[in-house]
C-alpha cells in the first residue's frame, strides 16, 4: 500500500513563506516525477509545479522566481519552497507521485496525497 502524506499547509500573511512536504511511504521501487497541484474553491486542479528524478523541475508561470521545489530521492519525499504569497496562492495543494512502481516487474501508477491547504490573507 502506497501512501503520500502532506504536511506544512497553513495560514499566513500576504508576504510570507510557507514550506510544504509530501513524504510517499509504502512499497515503492521507483517513482518518476513528483509534483504539486492546487485547487482553489470553484476552481480545476491546476498544477503548480513537477520535479523529475534528476531534478529537472518545472513550474506554472504564475509561481516562477517565488516557489520551488525540491526532492529527497532516498526519502521518497518532495518539498515546495513558497515564497512571496499572495491570497491568489490560497487553495488546497496536492501531492502527486506519477509513474511509481512497486516492483521492478510492476506496472506504472499515479498516486495523490489527500490535500494540505493554504490560505494567505490580505
Amino acid at each position: 500500500q502506497v501512501r503520500l502524506v502532506e504536511s506544512g499547509g497553513g495560514l499566513v500573511q500576504a508576504g510570507g513563506s510557507l514550506r510544504l512536504s509530501c513524504a510517499a511511504s509504502g512499497s515503492i521501487f521507483s517513482i518518476g516525477a513528483m509534483g504539486w497541484y492546487r485547487q482553489a474553491p470553484g476552481k480545476q486542479r491546476d498544477l503548480v509545479a513537477t520535479i523529475t528524478s534528476d531534478g529537472t523541475s518545472n513550474y506554472a508561470d504564475s509561481v516562477k522566481a517565488r516557489f520551488a521545489i525540491s526532492r529527497d530521492n532516498a526519502k521518497n519525499t518532495v518539498y515546495l519552497q513558497m515564497n512571496s504569497l499572495n491570497p491568489e496562492d490560497t487553495a488546497v495543494y496536492y501531492c502527486k507521485a506519477a509513474g511509481l512502481r512497486i516492483g521492478p516487474m510492476s506496472i506504472y501508477r499515479d498516486y495523490w496525497g489527500q490535500g494540505t491547504q493554504v490560505t494567505v490573507s490580505s
